[in-house]
């Protein structure tokens, strides 16, 4: 039940005809700002992703930066991830740094006027060519937004890469260009236009038609600027971005390029400011729920202005529209806001029967859509709508989490942003699988780690149901990388964390703010603490309906920083670090098992595991022996395999800060006040490749970075969907040199009793004893043939599961998640192959070249196989298969119509072909 409900949802909310529309509402705002037909427009918000001219550095970039940088003296990245963060370094700035032009972009974004940035006389970069309307770009590649310049690589291989393994090995340094003109017509003269970028990495300066406009540094978030008074009416303007990516400045892939959405958004002088609703309820029930709604009415023209402001509210539909009548107009405001300032006005209204919204499958996420329409002079001047969703949040430090007063146990992962082959450019589609394959795993909650998502992907967990720790910064003034955040914290992490909040709390899907993850102020006591409260405050001004937090790895219960935090948020230390007897020897954070210390130091705060886990293996790999523990580090010889760059995929090795699923799972039963976890990490990702630095990707997901399952997934399944029957052996069955070895079999199942057979010869049944999460025969000697399972729960039969000797490589077979995808240059197909006898049976050992091609009017975005240790570039249409599997990634070229045929081949096998888009 909790996987057939979502494709249905999926295919009504994107229907291509309705895509873009779908990602204009879901963000805030109309694409032309009507609920109705016929109706004037007020407020447009135009995609500008299309044709961008694009130009990265090969040599020496030019000296238009926003600051100076310390040198780094040493690039070695290849260090543990909970190693103790360092003091910055201090450097001096220049006159010829462009950071005092752009320090007032945040100034919307700093509560105390007093502290707002004046912007200096002077035009800087006006004579640069590249802002100039006249530049002949030509020669530059043409691209569509969202970018990641670096994903197509080519990796780095070497051993002291300029950019390493916890990077991602892969180009993001350098500085890089954007060019594109905007057309303005004369129509638009008198209006306000606004330059929105979703997200761009990093330090983006923006220039138009010659003039310095502003930019924003950091990377992740989402910033806005006011290009009205460069804009020329009547025809073209040229935009011009200046990006810069650092190497050393960051612990994962962080992207390179304009990776988010871009939009212009053109409005009259009195509108609706940026991320201006705000939109809470109380004393929710099935019977009522007061809504609140605070509108910020910002007021760009000459003179002083009474507004009338009218809020009505709908049911939203699968695309996030007005889903039938109104059910409810709001009383007006009135007020009258000063020219050049904005003021914000409440209104409530109590919602009979309201449809709540709440994660599955014991709920269903229902959207409701306001839409606030401001009137001035007896005209409508603008229109502004917002998605939100009824709902109530109760954080109980012995019940957990309550979500509409119902218990909802946590059952989370935590995600970097990139999208694995496609990298850090968010594709709606990619994400949506991703949290589709979750689903079906039982997960009910995503931490964002550690910076704000696209937008979209917000919009995602609105709609499907997911609960999530909205996070901001992996660090704060002590640094992690020489050049990383903390270069520009001081300046910054009022503005930042101000816009992060405003845009996302209408989410009704972000149950938390984390506003730090394993930062160095941990370490420094008081000072430490004062820093995280001085943050926290910044948070609860902008939001006071949500628990403000920061993850601890390292902060104890007698130490001030958990003081200052609403919920404790704890990194892998309720299960331990480095605890067990065959971690302590390792150098590093030790900590015992504190969830009983956190519990008794503060009785009335909820305690949630922020990341647990940080199992490592790669995907149907099994190494010998198996240890006999429960949670293991990975060693040569001992779960690990250097020279391969392996990881034994019994799901019993971690890294050395972690702990196995069996042991996070023991913690956690043994102390059931603990809400739930967010599991490290749900997907592999790109960068921090521990334990192999020579990789490209992390090994720590419960889906490698194809989106292929690993054996782990069963194991949280049994565990997440107690009533879904399942059963699930492991390893496989084909092993021709191993005849007579033995070789341990493991069961995962949501039963509690299993029989295992060997070619119908019982090998014994067992049955699972408190604390124990899976069953384990460790002496079978092997035999070709059939290896069966048949599995019971309180004595009566639940599920089985076959794995059987593949015969000789025969056949390729291929397999489309989606048959049918929109033609508007952004969907996807994502097409497994397998490697298989002629039976079908998958040859799990293969990893035999591919070779696919595309007919048609589509194109390869990108192979894959989930190998960390592949380093051939993902633009590639040659792929081994890894392990009998592989992955190729189908978009539609833009309007393009016809069947598109995929083949691949393989020398000595039989090919495979699957159509998409068949008539």
């Amino acid at each position: 039940m909790i996987v057939s409900l979502w494709p249905e949802l999926r295919r009504l909310a994107f229907r291509s005809a309705c895509c873009m529309l779908l990602l204009c509402l879901f963000t805030g705002y109309t694409c032309k700002s009507q609920v109705g037909a016929g109706k004037e427009i007020h407020r447009e918000r135009i995609s500008i992703n299309d044709h961008w001219k694009f130009f990265r550095y090969d040599t020496t970039p030019d000296k238009l930066m926003y600051d100076v940088r310390p040198e780094v003296t040493d690039r070695n990245d290849n260090v543990v991830a909970d190693s103790k963060p360092t003091a910055s370094v201090a450097v001096q700035a220049s006159e010829q740094v462009l950071k005092r032009w752009i320090l007032p972009s945040g100034n919307d974004f700093i509560a105390d006027p007093s502290r707002h940035h004046r912007r200096p006389s002077g035009n800087p970069g006006e004579g640069f060519p590249f802002v100039q309307n006249n530049f002949d770009d030509r020669s530059w590649e043409v691209v569509d937004l969202p970018h990641d310049w670096a994903i197509k690589g080519p990796f780095y291989k070497e051993q002291d890469a300029i950019v390493g393994g916890g990077m991602g090995r892969l180009p993001v340094q350098g500085v890089a260009w954007y060019r594109r003109k905007i057309n303005i017509p004369v129509a638009d003269k008198g209006k306000t236009v606004y330059l929105d970028i979703d997200g761009a990495m990093s330090y983006a300066i923006v220039w138009l038609n010659g003039r310095l406009v502003g930019g924003w540094p950091y990377g992740y978030n989402s910033f806005r600027l006011d290009l009205t008074p460069y804009i020329r009416p009547g025809g073209d303007n040229q935009l011009a971005i200046r990006l810069d990516n650092p190497t050393n400045s960051a612990r994962w892939y962080p992207g390179g390029g304009i990776y988010r959405n871009v939009w212009l958004t053109k409005v009259n002088p009195v509108h609706v400011a940026q991320w201006g609703t705000f939109i809470t309820t109380e004393n929710v029930s099935a019977s009522s729920a007061i809504v609140k709604v605070s509108v910020r009415a910002s007021n760009q023209s000459a003179a002083d202005r009474p507004i009338e402001i009218v809020t009505d509210i709908y049911t939203a539909n699968e695309k996030g529209e007005a889903g039938g009548k109104k059910i409810v107009t709001m009383p007006a405001s009135v007020i009258t806001v000063k020219a050049g300032a904005s003021y914000q006005a409440t209104q409530q209204v109590t919602l009979q029967h309201p449809l709540l919204w709440g994660p599955p499958p014991a709920q269903y996420p229902h959207l409701y859509l306001a839409v606030t329409r401001l009137i001035s002079s007896g005209k409508q001047v603008d229109e502004y709508q917002t998605l939100f969703g009824v709902r109530s949040l109760t954080f109980d430090a012995e019940k957990g989490l309550l979500v509409n007063a119902a218990p909802v146990r946590i059952q989370g992962v935590n995600q970097h942003h990139d999208l694995g082959a496609i990298g850090a450019a968010f594709n709606v589609r990619a994400a949506e699988r991703q949290l589709e394959i979750l689903r079906e795993l039982g997960c009910n909650a995503i931490r964002l780690a550690h910076n704000p998502p696209a937008p979209e992907l917000l919009d995602l967990t609105d709609r499907m149901g997911f609960l999530v720790i909205d996070e901001i910064f992996d660090n704060w003034e002590r640094k992690k990388t020489p050049l990383d955040f903390h270069l520009i914290f001081p300046d910054w992490h009022e503005p930042d964390t101000r816009a992060f909040v405003r845009r996302d709390r209408n989410h009704p899907s972000v149950m938390a703010w984390s506003f730090g993850n394993e930062v160095g102020e941990q370490y420094t006591g008081e000072q430490g603490a004062t820093l995280a409260k001085e943050l926290y405050d910044i948070v609860r001004e902008e939001d006071s309906t949500r628990p403000a937090t920061a993850s601890m790895n390292y902060a104890k219960p007698d130490m001030p920083f958990p003081r200052v935090m609403d919920i404790l948020s704890l990194n892998y230390q309720g299960e331990g670090i480095r605890d067990a007897p065959a971690y302590q020897r390792l150098k590093g954070i030790s900590t015992s098992p504190l969830y009983p210390a956190f519990r008794q130091r503060f009785p009335g705060k909820l305690i949630v595991s922020s990341e647990t886990a940080s199992a490592l293996s790669t995907r149907g790999t099994y190494l010998f022996p198996v240890t006999a523990a429960i949670s293991a580090p990975v060693e040569e010889g001992a779960g690990g395999n250097s020279r391969l760059q392996q990881v034994s995929a019994y799901e019993l090795y971690t890294a050395a800060f972690g702990a196995s699923p069996d042991k996070v799972f023991t913690s956690q039963d043994k102390h059931r006040y603990v809400a739930g976890e967010f599991v490290w990490s749900g997907f592999d990702y790109l960068g921090e490749p521990t334990p192999y630095y020579a990789a490209r990707s992390s090994y720590s997901g419960i889906m490698d970075l194809a989106g292929f399952k690993k054996d782990r997934f069963y194991l949280y399944q049994s565990r997440w969907r107690p009533a879904y029957k399942m059963a699930h052996i492991l390893p496989h069955w084909t092993w021709p040199d191993r005849v007579g070895a033995v070789i341990p079999v493991h069961v995962f199942t949501s039963g509690d009793e299993a029989e295992l057979f060997l070619n119908g010869v019982s090998l014994g049944r067992k049955h699972k004893g408190q604390y124990e999460y899976r069953l384990r025969w460790d002496s079978v000697t092997y035999q070709p043939g059939i290896l069966s399972v048949v599995t019971y729960k309180n004595g009566r039969l639940w599920a089985a599961d076959t794995v059987r000797t593949a015969g000789a490589p025969a056949q390729l077979q291929l397999t489309a998640d989606r048959r049918n995808i929109a033609t508007d240059g952004k969907d996807l197909s994502f097409i497994t192959l397998r490697v298989c006898d002629s039976e079908g049976v998958l040859i799990p050992s293969a990893c035999y070249p591919v070779h696919f091609e595309v007919s048609g009017p589509g194109e390869i975005i990108a192979t894959d196989n989930g190998d960390p240790a592949d380093l051939v570039a993902f633009p590639s249409p040659e792929r081994k298969a890894f392990n009998g599997l592989a992955l190729v990634i189908i978009r539609v070229k833009k309007g393009g119509t016809g069947p598109i045929k995929v083949t691949a081949q393989s020398p000595g096998l039989t090919p495979a072909q699957v159509i998409l888009n068949r008539p």
